[in-house]
């Protein structure tokens, strides 16, 4: 297969439609496309902290044997959930053999998972292409000034961390490749409030403005990040505060920098007024 084995996740159907499309193009234009699986499954959108809980991995493993069905050795997804609960339950099937066994057990009327396939980022696939994404550019977003913004999933637990845990580079140093001002964010892997967005809002606000209000104060225009919770939380909760900051994936910073003509239209905060603004769109 030319190009990766993507797994969409259920949020890439539905709110987060802008970063598919975006990862999509960008992925196309540096030539190494993003191929949807066949067939997949909700990953399950939490990973269980119990260590006798196998029931609560058969989402995602069943993916795994999806993967596997296709033929395919790597799953790469753009979902900073999907990722890390892919990975963890991925790699506990990988670390242990009882486990593995009891999950093909379960998983009576799917071919038994043999632990091959490998769970990437997009961040992953990017990371070895500094050169080509250089190349791609045609339109530097010199103007812009942004704080890059990681949470919590991409970063935690150390064992699937796609950069250094405290001090992650990899967000800005893609960023500086597309010529956009990045800001040092020391908030930047403080965690949004996740999924208390559902029940204790109260919570969710409070991150919120904790994250949003020092970005504006240190000069930030702008938020760019990955995951499509965390985009939801920051581009949704503002209303509790006095900023109007747009929340950007960085696939989308980096479509518009390869000027690919993108469709935003799953943002609470209408970026295009600040991209007209500094004259990226017309």
């Amino acid at each position: 297969m030319k190009g990766h084995l993507y797994y969409p996740g259920c949020t890439m159907k539905t709110k987060a439609s802008d970063y598919e499309t975006s990862a999509m193009k960008v992925m196309e234009k540096l030539g190494q496309p993003l191929v949807e699986m066949e067939d997949w499954y909700c990953c399950g959108a939490v990973q269980s902290l119990t260590e006798d809980d196998i029931m609560h991995q058969i989402a995602p493993i069943r993916t795994m044997c999806c993967a596997q069905e296709q033929g395919e050795d790597e799953v790469v997804t753009l979902c900073d959930m999907c990722y890390n609960v892919l990975r963890q339950a991925n790699d506990r099937m990988k670390d242990k053999e009882d486990d593995l066994e009891t999950m093909n057990e379960f998983l009576d009327e799917d071919p038994d998972y043999e632990g091959g396939v490998e769970v990437y980022h997009l961040f992953h696939i990017l990371k070895g292409m500094e050169d080509e994404i250089k190349d791609a550019v045609e339109m530097p977003l010199d103007d812009l000034v942004v704080a890059p913004y990681y949470g919590c999933m991409l970063l935690r637990p150390d064992n699937v961390a796609v950069d250094e845990t405290e001090d992650p580079e990899i967000m800005e140093d893609m960023l500086e490749l597309l010529g956009v001002k990045v800001l040092e964010n020391p908030k930047r892997t403080e965690c949004c409030g996740s999924y208390h967005t559902v029940n204790r809002s109260d919570i969710v606000e409070k991150r919120v403005e904790d994250i949003v209000s020092y970005a504006v104060e240190e000069g930030a225009e702008a938020i760019v990040l990955s995951c499509p919770l965390c985009q939801f939380n920051l581009d949704f909760h503002q209303r509790a505060t006095d900023f109007d900051v747009p929340i950007f994936y960085i696939t989308e910073l980096m479509a518009l920098a390869f000027g690919l003509d993108i469709d935003m239209k799953n943002h609470k905060i209408d970026p295009r007024s600040l991209l007209k603004e500094k004259g990226i769109l017309e």
